[in-house]
């Protein structure tokens, strides 16, 4: 029996690049940690906001060790302020030591401009906002792959959130948007992830948002969204 080689090959070849085709799906992961612990990623560069923070501090959310083993090599790490249960610098010097990586948050927020230069297709931007329990707390709002992703941090008041415009989702505390509806403050975004719900606030957030089509409650660690672009 004659075996054709060339056929084979072609059909090996095809198999290869439809696997490929797969595998590239233009999308960014963003993964609830847990307090206002995410990690984003389009799976070529890691970023990680306001984590590690120290597990269970101030009653909000505990995470499993495995988390920071877990961490990427040569992450980035955004942090919003220094409050414990969004950062922990013990956490972040073991992290730092075994797998690298870049810090930032209020400290050194104008630096952060090198990234927009190093990331390909990439854009951040730092906001200084209140947070009544911080003197040095910032939002930022990423532009990746054009989309444009807010994350609020720790901030109780919506007049920043409601300056910018295009958002395709808004990473919010409830209390944001309960402010900017007193304050009748309008926020031009087409989806919303609350975060930094406490134990007790997770009923309410599920019956309030659990089935909206524009609404996200991280109610589960572990929780992930996509945004394809």
């Amino acid at each position: 029996m004659k075996i054709n080689f060339s056929c084979i090959i072609t059909g090996f070849i095809v198999l290869i690049s439809s696997s490929i085709g797969f595998s590239q799906t233009n999308e960014i992961k963003i993964r609830f940690i847990g307090n206002c612990g995410l990690y984003l990623t389009d799976g070529t560069t890691n970023i990680y906001s306001d984590f590690p923070y120290k597990s269970g501090a101030h009653g909000y959310m505990e995470f499993d060790d495995s988390e920071l083993e877990d961490v990427k090599e040569n992450s980035i790490f955004l942090y919003s302020h220094k409050h414990s249960d969004h950062y922990s610098n013990k956490n972040i010097k073991k992290v730092i030591k075994h797998k690298q990586g870049q810090k930032y948050g209020p400290w050194n927020v104008k630096t952060l401009g090198k990234l927009n230069q190093s990331i390909p297709d990439f854009n951040i931007q730092a906001f200084k906002t209140k947070h009544k329990f911080s003197l040095n707390h910032y939002s930022y709002l990423i532009t990746w792959h054009g989309k444009r992703i807010f994350i609020s941090g720790d901030t109780e008041e919506a007049e920043t959130l409601s300056s910018v415009k295009n958002i395709d989702w808004a990473i919010v505390p409830y209390w944001v948007l309960v402010d900017a509806k007193e304050k009748n403050l309008k926020i031009d975004a087409e989806m919303y992830g609350i975060y930094h719900l406490a134990t007790v606030q997770i009923p309410s957030a599920k019956d309030k948002w659990g089935n909206s089509d524009n609404f996200h409650p991280f109610i589960e660690q572990g929780d992930v969204i996509k945004i394809q672009y």
